[in-house]
């Protein structure tokens, strides 16, 4: 599929304002759970790269362009790729159509720096980089234990 992956969402009433209408916050909250299911479809969750290999993906910038309004029960497809996986650094883009119609309702791009729970950046382990950027889904490597 071109390096995208689809996560299908509907949006709830508490998303929308008095005018029926998505607020445009709740798009950066759809893009997280883009990226989040980009990441489990490659074979590793956020948190276990956290708990694993002390490597956070910290948003550094974030840049949304909305095209159409969506409205309360719509039901939207948020398409995630990667764009760019840098030693320290990876960028994400995104585009959320209405499945009812296939309209561009945004798109957008965020942009990541790999830090530790120190919040210093460090180098993304190699590991993620990997998967990342595999044409397919990968299972995640079992950790041996230590002898």
């Amino acid at each position: 599929m071109d390096g995208w992956h689809e996560t299908e969402i509907r949006v709830r009433y508490a998303e929308t304002d008095a005018m029926g209408i998505v607020h445009h916050a709740n798009f950066l909250v759809w893009f997280e759970t883009g990226r989040s299911e980009f990441c489990r479809a490659k074979g590793f969750s956020y948190k276990e790269m956290e708990e694993r290999d002390d490597a956070l993906m910290v948003v550094a910038e974030s840049y949304c362009r909305y095209k159409s309004p969506a409205y309360y029960e719509d039901v939207l497809t948020i398409r995630t790729k990667v764009l760019d996986v840098r030693s320290r650094s990876l960028r994400f883009f995104y585009e959320v159509y209405r499945a009812s119609d296939n309209e561009l309702i945004a798109e957008g791009e965020t942009q990541h720096v790999v830090t530790g729970r120190n919040r210093k950046v460090k180098m993304l382990p190699t590991l993620y980089r990997d998967l990342l950027l595999s044409e397919e889904r990968l299972a995640f490597p079992a950790r041996q234990a230590p002898s």
